[in-house]
């Protein structure tokens, strides 16, 4: 499987404090069925400073401390970036990581404040999209508003937005409204991929297995299997035998 969204890179955002918490992280995710990681710190103004020139090195770090204990996780790098003005200067800096790429467009991991979706947030979506980005909305199903009321992502989805729910959401880890409101995405079609969105080995793990098997559950094997391999690998724009299933 591959997983698009999780916090594994050490030290530069609110997932793992160190390298030994980091490898860690990933022996669980190889060992949950994971062969590919997109590690995707938070880029967000005021809070977490990352940007592509400081995160590529920290990247070449974590690969060689892979190689080095033998851990089969390839990785590649995003980001996860916090809906607001400040990220449109990164881009046009060519500072902010893309998940991939697909039919023309750059994909953007693009994050909602938790509470609320902002006043706005689809003109900048627009934004982005005439200059051929696709956001790819974090986890919406955790979103506030969206939980009370589903009618807040449709102007997003409708505009051409890709979605990606949590696993853990798809089995009640994150609540029941969030369950509720995951599983609907699932079963309307709406959900791009689904992505564990990892930060720890205690409360938020990388682990995919039980969101697969939740969603095949709704709506059966092989459209499970595409949220998180067969649409992620075309988002990367890997070969079909470049991953494991």
């Amino acid at each position: 499987m591959i997983d698009l969204h999780c916090h594994l890179l050490p030290g530069v955002d609110d997932g793992p404090g160190t390298l030994e918490d980091s490898l860690q992280l990933a022996r669980l995710a190889v060992a949950n069925g994971i062969s590919h990681a997109v590690l995707t710190p938070h880029i967000h103004a005021g809070r977490y400073r990352n940007q592509l020139s400081t995160l590529q090195p920290q990247l070449a770090v974590f690969r060689e401390a892979l190689a080095g204990q033998g851990i089969a996780l390839e990785l590649t790098l995003g980001g996860e970036v916090r809906l607001g003005v400040e990220a449109i200067a990164l881009i046009d800096q060519d500072e902010v990581p893309m998940l991939g790429e697909e039919d023309g467009f750059r994909i953007m991991l693009l994050e909602f404040p938790h509470s609320h979706v902002l006043p706005g947030s689809d003109k900048l979506v627009r934004h982005l999209l005439d200059r051929k980005i696709r956001p790819m909305i974090a986890h919406p199903e955790r979103n506030k508003d969206i939980m009370r009321s589903l009618d807040k992502l449709l102007p997003f989805v409708e505009a051409g937005c890709l979605l990606q729910v949590t696993a853990g959401s798809m089995v009640g880890d994150f609540g029941p409204r969030a369950q509720q409101r995951a599983s609907e995405m699932v079963e309307r079609g709406w959900v791009t991929v689904l992505a564990s969105d990892a930060h720890n080995l205690k409360y938020r793990p990388p682990e995919l297995q039980r969101g697969r098997a939740a969603a095949a559950r709704l709506v059966g094997a092989s459209a499970a299997t595409d949220l998180v391999l067969r649409r992620p690998a075309s988002i990367l724009g890997l070969a079909e035998g470049d991953t494991a299933s």
